[in-house]
Parts: C-alpha cells; sequence; structure tokens
C-alpha cells in the first residue's frame, strides 16, 4: 500500500492529577529523522520511544513531543549526605574548641553547607512506563492511518498521471514512422530545388540521406525504456515496503529518457510532445517525494 509521508497523531493520558500529551508529526525527508521533545522527568523512557518509532516508520523526519500538565507524574524525594554532614559537624566542633568559640549552632546552617542535600526523581512505576509507551504507539496509529489514507489519494493521482505518460510515449511511438516520411520528401524537396531538373535525382542518394537523418533522430530505444520505466513504476508502487526512492529513482531516468528525446528531435510534434511529456513527469516526481 501506497503511504505518505505526511501525517499527525495525539494521544492524551491521565495519570492521578496529571495529564500527559503526546504528539507526533511526520514530515518529508529522504531518510528516517526522528527528533523527540520531552521533560526532564521522563528522559529516561527516551531511548524506548526511538525504539518504538524505529519499528513503525522506515522514512520521514518523525517529530514526538510529549507534555505534562497538572502535578508531575513524578515523585521527588531529598537525600542528606550523611558521611559529608559527619564531616562537617567534626570539623566545626575542632574549629569551636580551637579558637574558644561558643554557642550552638542553629539548625539553619544546615542549608548552607554545600551538597548536603540533593533533591532526586524516584524512577516510574513500570504501570506507568507502560502506560506512556502505550499512549506513544496509539500516537504512531493515528499517524499511520492518516498517511495511509492520504497515500491512497496520492496512488490514484500518480497512476493516473502515469497514464497519461503512456498515452504520449504511444504518441511519440506513432510519430516516429511519419517524422521519417516526412524527412524522405523534404530530402527530395531540396534536391529537386538544387539540381532545377537538369539531373535525374538518384533515389540511392536520396535514401541514404534519410537513413542519416533518421538515425540521429532515432528515439527508438528512449521508447522503449519509458515502456519498461512506466510498467517498473506501476508495479513497484503497488508493493508494500518503503517504495518512495525507488519511485523517485524510476521518474529521474524517465525524466533523462524525456531529455534525450527532445534533444534529438527536429520535429516540431515531437518537441512539443516530448516537452508536455517533461512536465508530467516533473509533477509526478513532485509527488514522489510525498511518499515513504
Amino acid at each position: 500500500m501506497t503511504m505518505s509521508m505526511t501525517g499527525y497523531g495525539r494521544k492524551v493520558l491521565h495519570m492521578d492529577d496529571a495529564s500527559v500529551t503526546v504528539e507526533i508529526r511526520t514530515l518529508n525527508h529522504r531518510f528516517l529523522d526522528i527528533s523527540i521533545k520531552l521533560p526532564a522527568a521522563l528522559l529516561f523512557i527516551e531511548d524506548k520511544i526511538k525504539k518504538i518509532i524505529r519499528s513503525k516508520f522506515s522514512r520521514g523526519r518523525i517529530e514526538v513531543a510529549i507534555e505534562i500538565t497538572g502535578s508531575s507524574i513524578v515523585q521527588k524525594k531529598v537525600e542528606i549526605d550523611w558521611y559529608l554532614l559527619d564531616q562537617y559537624m567534626e570539623k566545626i566542633n575542632i574549629a569551636k574548641d580551637r579558637y574558644g568559640l561558643a554557642g550552638e549552632l542553629p539548625v539553619s546552617i544546615l542549608t548552607t553547607l554545600p551538597d548536603i542535600f540533593t533533591v532526586e526523581e524516584e524512577k516510574q512505576q513500570s504501570e506507568t512506563n507502560d502506560a506512556l509507551l502505550t499512549s506513544v504507539e496509539q500516537a504512531c496509529e493515528q499517524v499511520l492511518d492518516m498517511r495511509k489514507n492520504e497515500g491512497s489519494f496520492l496512488f490514484q493521482d500518480l497512476m493516473k498521471r502515469m497514464s497519461t505518460v503512456e498515452d504520449i510515449v504511444i504518441l511519440l511511438q506513432t510519430r516516429r514512422t511519419l517524422v521519417i516520411e516526412e524527412y524522405r520528401k523534404r530530402i527530395k524537396v531540396r534536391v529537386e530545388e538544387q539540381l532545377e531538373g537538369h539531373t535525374l535525382i538518384d533515389p540511392a542518394r536520396i535514401h541514404q540521406e534519410i537513413v542519416l537523418l533518421a538515425e540521429r533522430g532515432d528515439i527508438t530505444e528512449e521508447i522503449t525504456r519509458l515502456f519498461s520505466h512506466i510498467e517498473h513504476f506501476r508495479a513497484s508502487i503497488q508493493k508494500n515496503d518503503a517504495i518512495g526512492r525507488k519511485l523517485d529513482f524510476i521518474t529521474q531516468e524517465m525524466h533523462r529518457e524525456v531529455n534525450t528525446i527532445g534533444s534529438k528531435s527536429t520535429d516540431v510534434k515531437l518537441s512539443e510532445w516530448s516537452v508536455t511529456l517533461k512536465g508530467e513527469i516533473e509533477k509526478i516526481k513532485e509527488q514522489v517525494q510525498n511518499i515513504e
């Protein structure tokens, strides 16, 4: 199934007095590029989120944003470095004895001692982790649904445009035979104008000139390759794999063949059709950029 690279998903998770909002947005990109914005309290699950993303997407820029509102879902606790505090108190008492200092130390002095107190976030319980990661997966599924729907429209549009391309290539193929006949008539007229009826026209010479012109303007190989690319494109776009880069390569090859036809052509109709064909292929190439 054809899959677009643009999509959006959103999931809100309610936990006690807190709400966690998971938003995922996907954009066009040649490769898989993951960007995750998390509150500091959730940094510990970043790797797990990346693992989920990689299992769901193979191409595109994936932007994940998680926001917490309300009470923190992470419990904090204060830790005391008792060993360090014991050393502070010991040194303070030594200083009092050495300098004959008197008086009781206020409790508030503890808050001025460096590195005594640290605030740590308790690790989430496994249930909380599972709920958060499940929300990420659900948001991913919303994105995938949107990408599939858009991909269906892209598929229909590209198949229609490829049919237009095929019709023009058929016209080029049909026109090629007429062009050779026009070469023959044109050369004959030129020879007659030059000779002005004084000498008989050598049919062999005319045939030779026609062959030379036909070889220089022969587009048989280009047309054959275009038909092959069209068939390859149609077969590839119906696969379930990530086909965006492959389709992009095929359209580049088609573009190259059309440029060659345009450079070889000395016929007005062939030139007009090759320009039209080039425009259609460029439109296809633009649309292919949106496919995963």
